[in-house]
């Protein structure tokens, strides 16, 4: 995968992470509400939805409501779950919630499974205790 085409993926996985944590949060979703949420302008996330919708990530009502199909969901789901366990394991080690965050989003894209099992597997036989 060329280093474009892994961006592009890292972009795919952090709008649908974005949609299903606001779907989470919120009645519905919007791509105002996705564009407030990253810091993006509306016509990139319009164009973003466009290429979610087009790869079945994603359906639109008429009202403009965005709904993840069971494909979106199900990565979204495995993006976030990556996120908030990284997130969660590196502030269990010391670093700032900031960091921590910031290298959980960074990591969640390049991770193997197997590593991501493997350090899931970890923590669960090692809890931190306060």
């Amino acid at each position: 995968m060329s280093y474009i085409q892994h961006k592009s993926e890292e972009s795919v996985e952090d709008y649908l992470e974005t949609i299903f944590v606001l779907s989470n949060r919120m009645p519905s979703v919007r791509s105002i509400d996705i564009a407030t949420e990253l810091g993006y302008s509306k016509p990139s996330v319009s164009i973003a939805m466009k290429n979610l919708k087009n790869r079945g990530y994603i359906t639109t009502s008429e009202e403009g409501f965005i709904h993840l199909t069971e494909e979106g969901r199900k990565l979204a789901s495995s993006t976030y779950e990556r996120h908030t366990i990284l997130c969660n394991w590196f502030i269990s080690l010391g670093v700032s919630p900031e960091t921590a965050a910031a290298d959980a989003c960074r990591v969640e894209h390049d991770i193997s499974q197997e590593s991501f099992d493997a350090i899931k597997k970890f923590i669960s036989e090692h809890p931190v205790t306060p």
